[in-house]
């Protein structure tokens, strides 16, 4: 189960890259009804693959691990924490952006999109990318003993 979890838990972090890659292309382009269709669907996997991210990785702390002990005491494992739930809140912002053109897609039409909003959505997407290198750091740092407290 111990090899399932961290199977689980590392598969969710590449489904989390790709849909925020997605995310990334399709904001490059023009914003169509089936753009904008794609968008929400490449949105909808990045909440599921930070929930699986998220909830493997609490399992393997708590239940299938070394132990909550051993991971509190980490600092790299704080960070990582951290900036994953940072990330994730800051995430809020698109999918709130996305799921506003519900109307729009109703109708077959493309949402209209303020170029500033747009900036800002993939400002965040940037973001959350570069945030990922940060977090696959910390688990490096964590794997190898650094910024451990005792």
């Amino acid at each position: 189960m111990t090899t399932f979890m961290a199977f689980l838990h590392h598969a969710g972090a590449f489904g989390l890259v790709a849909a925020l890659s997605a995310e990334l292309v399709l904001l490059g382009g023009e914003l169509t009804a089936r753009t904008a269709r794609r968008l929400r669907v490449a949105d909808l996997m990045v909440g599921l693959s930070a929930m699986t991210v998220l909830a493997a990785g609490l399992l393997r702390v708590f239940y299938f691990e070394k132990g909550s002990a051993y991971y509190f005491q980490s600092a790299a494992f704080h960070a990582k924490l951290g900036l994953f739930v940072a990330l994730a809140l800051l995430s809020i912002y698109p999918t709130v952006v996305f799921a506003s053109w519900g109307k729009a897609m109703r109708r077959g039409e493309a949402p209209s999109f303020e170029p500033g909003r747009l900036r800002k959505v993939r400002m965040i997407v940037h973001t959350e990318l570069a945030g990922i290198v940060l977090i696959v750091l910390f688990a490096a740092m964590m794997a190898r003993g650094v910024g451990f407290f005792g």
